[in-house]
């Protein structure tokens, strides 16, 4: 049987501060992207995601894991509204 572990306030708190500053870092990266005209790239599901600086999304599947579409272009497109 595993011991729960807890945390020290001290430690939730900090672990909280550094959350803050890595969604804050993130969200200052996308709209910087989005100011250069550049994709935000993400890496969700096994599968590459590029968001584009109009809003639409390119989905590309890992092709390694996605056998039958070998010599295919596995890539989707698709609008932020058809989420």
């Amino acid at each position: 049987m595993k011991k729960k572990t807890t945390l020290k306030v001290g430690t939730y708190e900090k672990a909280l501060e550094y959350q803050r500053i890595g969604n804050r870092a993130a969200s200052q990266a996308q709209e910087e992207n989005r100011h250069l005209g550049l994709p935000s790239i993400y890496w969700r599901n096994n599968k590459i995601i590029y968001e584009m600086p109009d809003g639409k999304v390119v989905i590309k599947e890992n092709s390694q894991d996605n056998k039958k579409s070998e010599g295919k272009d596995a890539i989707k497109m698709f609008s932020e509204e058809e989420k």
